[in-house]
């Protein structure tokens, strides 16, 4: 079950083990539950204070319980925690058995704080790379406050229940039985849909700041860079991000991040938010920037933020990236997560055996096609143009798999459903102006970026894709204020540009400031 490099690391981290911790398996005669039994097995066998019991009776068969040996805590897995949330039973382990989680004192003070009967079920699949977050972050709470109880349920082996429950995207998360969240979400994130005053909080902590020497907006390659790049400088750097990690948490794969020859883009986000961290740099997370007020007679330009708060700064440095680009057909919002998705790893095992269609003939579109057509029964890719623009070895890779089939020259007018999940995609044919219906179970949506602009519109010029226009130095028509990345004119959306971008944004806004 764990190779010998993995169960040398495991053993490693076991040794941070404080307190001892029994894992209680439900099982029953199928080919999960024993690979279930010899995880476990596998598992205890790495450290003295973890002991198992196989007479569970959960509600799910296979499971298991992680439980404090105490009893004062316990979490749950439904089914088998590897692949990407081998990371998570680890975590679950360490923190049921005394290990500190790495979270801001104040916000475990909140958790524990939590008052009331709290029970999550999470849904995820084991191609997800959004679920591990919530998973680790509801089972922190379970590990201290006893008022939490989670199980998370890979939907790829309890499909009935996902049919039963219409899970149709993961993460999807339920509390008390009814529907809480669905996508990426941290431990600060489900804090503030719990506990209203906690954003309150951070908002009159960030009201409070003195002004920045250089702001930064945005946490994604770009905004890291820009802020490493500012505080090496020594001057007072802030960044205020919606999310640490920006359009590269929702990226698979990730090979052509020179000198690396594969990684995985929360893993990637994770390694720019430590290496932020290791310098002096005022990180202000889940914070969306709403306004832009120029710099007046006091030479501060000022970003008003969603919650209220507002930041002043010498010199800004705009890096909110791009998310992804809707069809904008009627049905297409009323059924997103219902059918409709932008993420084939996250949510491709929920469609297993059926029917699906990808919106857009690009990289992403076709790559997602082909991951696709191991899953499902079978695929429809839909061109609006003549022709894929996906690259040539994808394109024939694509063509050889015999469950898909390519459409050109067509149209997306709209999503069809039946009130509750998709049932079809309208199209016209561009060549005769006839519509087609296929009818489907899934829709995922392939067709490229929208820049995140919109508090923007005003002060800045603005391409007539909503760009930031930028000149060779990253500077925009306003004094003072800098922009990189995505967000931005810079030709490619690449990662390794985007980081490149940044950096000379910080360089810009350092020499601004010394000038000026």
């Amino acid at each position: 079950m764990l190779d010998a490099a993995t169960t040398a690391q495991l053993k490693t981290y076991l040794a941070n083990l404080r307190t001892p911790v029994e894992l209680i398996a439900t099982l029953d005669d199928s080919p999960k539950s024993r690979e279930m039994r010899t995880l476990v097995e596998s598992v205890v066998e790495q450290s003295p204070l973890l002991s198992a019991r196989y007479d569970g009776h959960a509600d799910r068969s296979p499971s298991f319980a992680i439980r404090r040996a105490d009893g004062t805590a316990e979490t749950h897995f439904a089914g088998l925690p590897l692949g990407h949330e081998f990371t998570s039973l680890v975590l679950a382990l360490l923190h049921m058995g005394g290990h500190p989680p790495k979270e801001e004192a104040e916000l475990l003070d909140s958790v524990k704080a939590l008052e009331g009967s709290f029970k999550f079920e999470t849904f995820f699949s084991l191609s997800c790379q959004n679920c591990p977050d919530v998973i680790q972050a509801i089972n922190i709470m379970a590990a201290l406050n006893p008022g939490v109880s989670h199980v998370a349920i890979d939907g790829a082996i309890f499909r009935e229940e996902v049919e039963t429950r219409k899970v149709m995207a993961v993460p999807a998360v339920y509390l008390n039985g009814e529907p809480f969240g669905q996508g990426r979400m941290d431990l600060s994130q489900i804090m503030a849909k719990l506990d209203t005053g906690t954003l309150a909080r951070a908002a009159e902590k960030i009201a409070a700041k003195e002004p920045f020497e250089v702001l930064v907006v945005g946490g994604g390659p770009a905004g890291a860079a820009a802020a490493i790049y500012a505080a090496r400088k020594g001057i007072r750097t802030g960044i205020v991000a919606e999310r640490f990690g920006g359009q590269v948490l929702d990226t698979m794969g990730i090979e052509n991040f020179i000198s690396v020859q594969h990684t995985e883009g929360p893993k990637l986000a994770a390694q720019l938010e430590q290496h932020v961290r290791e310098y002096d740099v005022d990180i202000m997370n889940l914070q969306t920037a709403a306004e832009l007020i120029p710099a007046g007679s006091d030479g501060l330009h000022e970003v008003k933020l969603a919650s209220g708060a507002s930041l002043k700064a010498r010199t800004l440095i705009l890096s909110t990236g791009a998310r992804w680009r809707q069809m904008g057909v009627p049905g297409e919002e009323e059924y997103r997560n219902r059918g409709v998705a932008y993420c084939p790893h996250c949510d491709g095992p929920l469609y297993k055996g059926k029917r699906t269609a990808v919106i857009g003939g690009g990289n992403s579109g076709v790559e997602a096609a082909i991951d696709l057509a191991g899953i499902v029964a079978h695929v429809t890719l839909i061109e609006f143009d003549s022709q894929l623009r996906a690259d040539a070895v994808l394109q024939k890779k694509l063509r050889s798999l015999p469950n898909v089939d390519i459409i050109t020259s067509a149209l997306s007018t709209e999503v069809i459903g039946d009130g509750e999940k998709v049932q079809a995609l309208v199209y016209t044919d561009r060549n005769t102006d006839e519509s087609h219906r296929i009818d489907l179970d899934g829709i995922f949506v392939q067709i490229g970026l929208v820049p995140n602009t919109e508090w923007l519109k005003g002060p800045l010029t603005l391409s007539p894709r909503g760009e930031i226009d930028i000149d060779a130095h990253n500077a925009t028509n306003l004094p003072g204020v800098f922009a990189a990345g995505d967000v931005t004119t810079v030709p490619y959306k690449q990662i390794i540009v985007a980081m490149g971008e940044g950096t000379k944004a910080a360089l810009s806004a350092f020499d601004h400031i010394i000038r000026h």
